[in-house]
């Protein structure tokens, strides 16, 4: 089997270095080049032709956001973000990033290697298997006239939407949710991130979309026109008391490889809401979900997956449909409206 030929960008010289040495060192990947900006990165692309990118957000002369959006039409390359704690890693996934890791600050040896082999090398193998074209830009819009709920007070407050999703999934939980409006009925995500960037993806979406959206906290409610994302390093469960729906949210072990799980949060809602909810799983790499989908739809709930012409990556969705988890199979740029028509057709 072919390593994976890797162009490593960053204007320091040492983390370059280290990055390369520890690369190396596994046996699925051949660091082929290295760049200090995204001039060099651009001769070494089209010299070398890697595989893989990683990808620093700050440089001189031009920083990695601009050269993605610069790169992409023309040289359309699977690229992991190195980045600190910053909104600016969502703009990078917005112009056509796979996926990122969180900058490691600490360059001590035994720390350096740990986070190379366990959070850089891992999505490096993810992005290397991802077929990355054009990106169309879509407008950063609210919600779409036409979409309407016809099910209003307390038939509303029963129901609940649930959505998971791995990698590609911050764009394409975005493109969702955009199109929603106040009358969306409570909904609950997990979207595979490290901590803190989870709080700040809340907030971007809070920001720039009609519904409110909130990174979550253990008790916050579940209402309608709301949304509550997992945070990063806390598995979130559904829980019912009084009729009332409530989010727990608590430390834990990882299940089917996460924390947080798509499948912890999909068991929670068949148990707790049953034919109330609607489940959507969303494009990333693995399993995860799948069976909190299955449990879902036996339950008596509707579910949907992403279909794989759209998927970044056609894993989870994937598997959720091998084994009978997915009701609709529905390209991105529909499951909006498709959310909204089963909604309207639930008792």
């Amino acid at each position: 089997m072919r390593a994976i030929k890797v162009l490593v960008v960053d204007d320091s010289v040492m983390f370059r270095q280290m990055l390369s040495r520890g690369l190396d060192k596994d046996p699925t990947i051949q660091v082929v080049a290295t760049a200090g900006d995204p001039f060099q990165a651009r001769d070494m692309i089209l010299r070398f032709e890697p595989d893989v990118m990683t990808l620093d957000i700050e440089m001189p002369r031009m920083n990695g956001i601009e050269f993605l959006r610069k790169l992409m039409p023309q040289y359309p390359i699977p690229t992991v973000m190195i980045s600190s704690l910053n909104t600016a890693v969502f703009d990078a996934m917005n112009a056509g990033a796979v996926d990122f890791v969180n900058k490691l600050e600490n360059h001590e040896e035994d720390g350096l290697e740990h986070w190379i082999r366990d959070e850089l090398v891992p999505k490096i193998q993810i992005a290397s298997m991802v077929k990355v074209g054009k990106r169309v830009s879509r407008p950063v819009a609210t919600g779409e006239h036409g979409l309407k709920m016809n099910t209003t007070g307390r038939g509303l407050l029963n129901k609940i939407l649930a959505i998971g999703a791995s990698t590609g999934g911050t764009e394409a939980i975005f493109e969702v949710v955009k199109h929603f409006h106040k009358d969306i009925p409570g909904t609950v995500i997990v979207q595979h991130m490290p901590p803190g960037f989870t709080r700040m993806y809340a907030e971007r979406i809070n920001s720039q979309c009609e519904v409110a959206a909130k990174e979550a906290e253990n008790g916050d409610l579940v209402e309608p026109g709301k949304i509550l994302i997992a945070p990063g390093d806390k598995q979130m469960r559904l829980t019912k008391t009084g009729g009332i729906y409530r989010v727990e949210v608590k430390a834990g072990e990882k299940v089917s490889g996460h924390c947080p799980s798509v499948d912890v949060l999909f068991q929670s809602v068949a148990s707790v809401a049953a034919s109330d909810a609607l489940g959507v799983l969303l494009t990333g790499m693995g399993a995860d979900g799948a069976k909190g989908l299955l449990a879902m739809r036996r339950a008596g709930a509707k579910t949907i997956g992403q279909d794989e012409k759209s998927c970044v990556v056609y894993g989870m969705p994937k598997v959720a449909y091998d084994i009978g988890a997915v009701e609709y199979q529905v390209s991105l740029e529909n499951i909006a409206s498709k959310v909204y028509n089963v909604f309207n057709t639930m008792p």
